[in-house]
């Protein structure tokens, strides 16, 4: 089909209302641009030809943007065309028995289009601000389909352009990827990941020299450079540069820097016999270094030997995601006929850990995110304050970092050890951004070790005990700056460890901690709504809480609104918290409800809160049964509410 014929083509879909004008338009402007790969034009033109509209809305509806974790989008697309599936036989369409030849083609999917366009712009961002410098970025990737492709494809184009790309040798987690941007002193860094999303996803996650996601001004400043990229390599690169390979070196020093978490090591060491531990990586990248950091104190860790084997697909799982208990249910099961007190799972990039804990009747409870959290928040806090590492001298610079829609049980815990506690946006870059303030604000480390340079921030600046989200994410100290499930599985274990000293179990700490500082209770609400139709409609919902908010929120009355996207707020420390679009609604009773778009899946979110208190195990029996049945009230409330909204019946 020659151009003139495509146009009329593409405009009378248009004019049908079959096709976007946006959609129409970045087709023709992928076709039309230099270095279009023949592959991309016949699939393309195979989707215009088999009149694959909605796909192509969805493929091309807008250029694929950078969100709360970079880029993110589907690599595989709902329609494969044959000449994506190329030789690989896999049509795509049961994603568990492998990848198609080629990615999706278009402007809005994860490709090598996009991930040209990113690696170009982010590398000469670099080059612009260190212009002295040989600019160097470091690359890792998780085990997706594509992901070592992309990773390949990205460090040679660093090197075609006379920068260093530090290619790991093999599949690595997220937060050694932070880690080692620092540890190797480059310039940027960037993850081939797609976290705990579905198999047909990828992205390209983009961290600056601090080791943190990248925010304002640096996001910005690199969509621009990447919107002013129009092909996925450069005409005419300079050349001079090169991929250097990594692996075991910068492992041992993540290792070391993890070992460095535990408050007592003597305890864990000696209580590791106690322990039992199933652990699945979810065909991911935790087998890197949970089993390794765990041996070093003697605990032993037992793999789901099926879920150990790397596998973009995740076949042995609905969805690679650690909240759910569908992906523990073969550790579960492991843990089950060993009657292991834990069974743990982390996503593929392992940023996020999930954990089962048997409870007393030999079953196993999922804690959830904010449970894991504010355990961790309270043992720490207890325990360094027991060793006198924190004192009423200096309690005043020790801080927990949360999200708002993380739990207030977190804030209840820091108040009570008088230690700050502050409330970030959603998305750990904004976690990893305050420990960057913290660490300029002590002067820098230098070369301080590990105990010397929590001294200096606890006369300085701020020690950061422990954070993390809701969504099953936490770090603690500084040493990466990104949420580590690999410290975390450490962490858990080392509370465990202590817990075994007198018969207690997680969740007797747990109710523990709800006795002492009050029942909090959340819950989670996620509606998906794909493509380009629910992108709109995501928007338009997100705009008539803004326009018309509802006065009652079921049957609680709404007190209070507050929108960040429009009010000028500051955390704690007193620094300027962005813009984003986010509601809080207050409601009567002390309930809360938070509304967000995701910032990486199709989804807008909703969460509930509430809270109650229990003087004793009986009362808190009967206060976890009445609170949970009440915001599950509040969330059947909310899907009638969100159809009569969008006008569907």
């Amino acid at each position: 089909m020659y151009m003139s014929d495509l146009q009329v083509t593409l405009q009378k879909a248009v004019s049908e209302g079959d096709l976007l004008e946006a959609s129409a338009e970045n087709i023709l402007f992928l076709l039309e641009k230099a270095g279009c790969e023949d592959w991309e034009k016949n699939s393309v033109m195979e989707l215009i030809d088999t009149q694959e509209w909605t796909e192509l809305n969805d493929r091309f509806y807008q250029t694929l943007k950078f969100g709360t974790g970079g880029l993110r989008g589907r690599t595989i697309g709902r329609v494969v065309t044959s000449v994506e599936r190329g030789e690989s036989g896999n049509s795509g369409n049961s994603e568990k028995s492998g990848p198609p030849q080629y990615p999706a083609a278009g402007t809005n999917v994860m490709n090598y289009f996009n991930l040209g366009r990113a690696t170009q712009g982010l590398l000469r961002y670099v080059q612009q601000n260190f212009p002295s410098e040989q600019g160097k970025v470091v690359l890792a990737h998780d085990t997706r389909y594509f992901s070592r492709r992309f990773a390949e494809f990205a460090a040679e184009l660093v090197s075609s352009m006379g920068g260093v790309a530090y290619l790991f040798e093999q599949e690595r987690s997220t937060p050694e990827l932070s880690f080692a941007v620092r540890h190797l002193g480059a310039h940027a860094g960037a993850m081939i990941t797609a976290s705990h999303n579905p198999p047909h996803d990828n992205g390209f996650k983009v961290y600056f020299q601090d080791g943190a996601q990248i925010v304002e001004p640096h996001a910005s400043a690199i969509v621009k450079e990447v919107l002013a990229t129009p092909s996925a390599k450069p005409e005419n690169a300079p050349g001079g540069g090169e991929v250097i390979s990594i692996g075991r070196e910068v492992d041992e020093a993540y290792l070391n820097a993890l070992e460095g978490l535990v408050i007592d090591a003597e305890l864990l060491r000696n209580q590791a016999r106690e322990l039992k531990v199933v652990f699945t990586p979810i065909h991911g990248t935790g087998l890197q270094s949970i089993p390794d950091i765990l041996k070093r104190f003697g605990v032993g860790c037992d793999v789901v030997p099926s879920q150990a084997i790397p596998d973009g697909g995740f076949p042995t799982v609905e969805s690679p995601n650690p909240e759910y208990a569908e992906a523990l249910s073969m550790a579960i099961e492991r843990a089950r006929v060993q009657e292991a007190g834990l069974a743990f799972g982390t996503d593929p990039d392992a940023d996020r850990m999930g954990v089962a804990v048997r409870s007393r009747d030999g079953e196993y409870q999922l804690l959830s995110g904010n449970q894991i959290g504010s355990i961790l928040a309270a043992y720490r806090l207890e325990r360094l304050f027991e060793k006198g590492v924190l004192n009423d001298s200096n309690r005043g610079r020790a801080a927990l970092i949360k999200t708002f829609v993380t739990t207030d049980l977190q804030k209840a815990i820091a108040e009570h050890y008088q230690v700050k506690c502050v409330d970030t946006l959603t998305g750990f870059k904004f976690i990893g951004e305050k420990l960057k303030d913290y660490e300029a604000e002590a002067g820098g480390r230098g070369d301080q070790d590990r105990e010397t340079w929590r001294s200096t921030l606890l006369e300085k600046s701020t020690y950061f005990v422990f954070g993390g989200e809701e969504s099953y994410g936490y770090l603690a100290e500084d040493y990466t700056r990104d949420k580590d499930a690999n410290a975390a599985v450490l962490m858990l274990v080392e509370v465990a460890a202590w817990l075994s000293l007198d018969g207690r179990s997680l969740i007797d700490y747990l109710d523990s901690i709800y006795i002492q500082f009050g029942y909090y209770r959340e819950r989670l609400g996620t509606l998906t709504f794909e493509g380009a139709e629910g992108a709109a409609k995501i928007k338009s919902l997100l705009q008539s809480y803004e326009s018309n908010p509802p006065a009652k929120w079921g049957e609680k009355s709404v007190e209070k609104i507050q929108n960040f996207n429009i009010e000028d707020l500051q955390d704690v420390d007193g620094k300027e918290i962005p813009k984003q679009l986010m509601l809080m609604f207050y409601l009567s009773d002390g309930f809360r409800v938070a509304v967000r778009a995701s910032g990486t899946e199709p989804k807008i979110k909703y969460y509930f809160f509430g809270r109650s208190n229990a003087a004793d195990p009986e009362a808190l029996s009967v206060e976890k049964s009445d609170l949970g049945a009440l915001l599950d009230e509040l969330w059947s409330y909310t899907q009638q509410d969100v159809k009569e909204r969008v006008g569907e019946e």
